[in-house]
């Protein structure tokens, strides 16, 4: 029988157990039996994914790491709503100064946030766009656009969301570009600069929501419709997901900025009993 204190966040409806663990104690206990039981929407709290809240070491940039943990129990290389719900539980807590920009530690490197009232920014680096793919739903295949955002995405365009199907099962794809598994959007135009899309995590299945999909969309979508920050300054995609709005900020630099609201819904203490 084990014993956490636990809060519940989301950034558009893409949500989150936080375990706060500053000093390190909780990490024994997250096997990823236990994890994928706890984000169980049926003998657990329910989530898509876990962010274990510990302090970084010395030499990690950043006073807070991130350590984030897929539904399944797998673990990930960052989570862009993740990590915006985590900055927001560290400023609610105050355990950051939320007036100046906040680096956050994770396993794709230190992360930078910024806040502006019930928005939260977070500079994603530098992410890469690639070759071509294919996923394939419900027997349909597609090419589909390689974008590394420190995590692994598949980027296809369709003429309408529906297109993709109930994405009740994970869509085929080439396990030869995509070793450990991918993140798969499909994205449907919706105006200038203006997309929205759907998605199937890997470890999570179709959620509301993905902030490193987001930005993967809006690069392959900038790509596609020739438009290049270092042309003309700054682009700015507008991203529907079926939990909210985000925008993604493509920078003259290289770097993806992604922002978008996320709040804490609810907190308790949880005896676990399973």
């Amino acid at each position: 029988m084990t014993t956490f204190a636990w809060l519940k966040g989301h950034g558009t409806e893409n949500d989150f157990v936080i375990l706060p663990d500053p000093d390190g104690t909780v990490h024994g206990a997250l096997d990823a039996s236990f994890v994928a039981a706890l984000c169980d929407r049926r003998r657990g709290i329910g989530a898509d994914g876990v962010l274990r809240a510990v302090r970084a070491g010395d030499d990690a940039g950043a006073e807070w790491f991130m350590d984030y943990r897929n539904a399944d129990g797998s673990i990930a290389e960052m989570c862009g709503n993740g990590v915006r719900v985590f900055a927001r539980y560290l400023a609610d807590e105050g355990l950051v100064d939320p007036t100046q920009p906040v680096p956050i530690a994770t396993r794709d490197g230190v992360k930078v946030v910024t806040y502006d009232g019930d928005t939260i920014a977070v500079d994603m680096g530098t992410p890469r766009l690639l070759g071509e793919s294919k996923v394939t739903t419900e027997g349909v295949v597609r090419p589909a656009r390689h974008v590394d955002v420190g995590n692994p995405h598949a980027v296809a365009f369709v003429d309408d969301l529906d297109d993709a199907g109930t994405l009740l099962k994970e869509p085929e794809y080439d396990a030869s570009v995509y070793p450990k598994g991918v993140n798969i959007e499909f994205v449907a135009r919706q105006g200038p600069r203006h997309v929205a899309m759907r998605v199937h995590e890997r470890g999570a299945g179709e959620t509301r929501s993905c902030g490193t999909g987001a930005v993967a969309v809006a690069l392959a979508s900038a790509a596609a419709d020739g438009a290049d920050p270092a042309d003309g300054g700054d682009v700015t995609y507008r991203v529907d997901v079926p939990g909210g709005t985000l925008h993604v900020t493509w920078k003259a630099d290289g770097h993806a900025v992604l922002a978008g609201p996320a709040v804490i819904i609810a907190r308790g203490d949880l005896t676990w009993l399973g």
